[in-house]
């Protein structure tokens, strides 16, 4: 495993956050989740939503290179994204446990996060992280347009 280093996400991580989450959630959600989702899931939706998540968001770097990022938001893991270039590599498992860090911190005794019902790759991730499903429920994903119910799958783990 490469070495990862941490931090909080800067405005001049804008760009590549923005990137990796836009090709990730391509690859995890395509097929896996209401066309209309899809069509309002443009290049500058994931930009914007990047900027309004920055207090929220944590970067993993390999080298000078963001690798990876997580975004957390009370008890929610709410975004967990690698570059392609790093998947496999060990850097989201080392997202996963600083997003479960920080919502013990919170004072939280369980984190959770959704997963898109077909995202197969995404839900034996978190299962071998120690996550465990609690089953399927519509999560209700913002859009300028209002919420579209999502079918997914929600991750539970206690952390304190």
């Amino acid at each position: 495993m490469p070495s990862v280093t941490l931090r909080p996400a800067r405005e001049a991580d804008i760009e590549a956050l923005t990137e990796i989450w836009h090709r990730g959630w391509a690859d995890g959600h395509l097929g896996n989740v209401p066309d209309a989702l899809v069509a309002v899931r443009t290049p500058d939706t994931f930009r914007s939503r990047t900027v309004d998540g920055l207090p929220h968001t944590t970067v993993a770097l390999v080298g000078e290179s963001i690798a990876g990022f997580v975004k957390v938001v009370d008890e929610e893991v709410e975004q967990v994204y690698v570059s392609a270039t790093h998947r496999g590599s060990g850097v989201a498992g080392v997202l996963l446990a600083e997003a479960e860090r920080q919502v013990a911190a919170e004072g939280y005794a369980e984190a959770w996060l959704a997963v898109a019902a077909g995202n197969a790759r995404a839900r034996r991730f978190y299962e071998r992280s120690g996550w465990s499903d609690a089953g399927l429920f519509d999560y209700l994903a913002s859009t300028a347009e209002g919420p579209i119910p999502v079918p997914c799958h929600r991750y539970v783990k206690p952390v304190a």
